[in-house]
């Protein structure tokens, strides 16, 4: 019974110090690929790509020019969205 309670107690022991090894290395390969510049552009292009297909404001567009310094801009159509794709 001794026997089996140490073989137990060793295997634990190994398989802890195994396991967080593991650990560490997943962990570390994750925080460098997520670190990456190039890493955060796409993930914040793809945000924004998302952001704006289910955005719920409407687009605006340009419509007329009053003046040189104005502008009178309305909210676009969801038929006229699909229309540009």
């Amino acid at each position: 019974m001794i026997r089996a309670a140490v073989v137990l107690a060793v295997g634990y022991v190994l398989g802890a110090k195994a396991g967080r090894r593991r650990y560490e290395q997943i962990s570390g390969t994750y925080h460098a690929i997520t670190g990456s510049p190039k890493t955060k552009a796409v993930i914040d292009a793809g945000r924004r790509k998302l952001a704006s297909r289910v955005s719920p404001d409407p687009a605006l567009v340009n419509l007329t020019a009053i003046d040189a310094e104005t502008s009178v801009l309305h909210p676009e159509s969801p038929q006229a969205r699909v229309d540009r794709r």
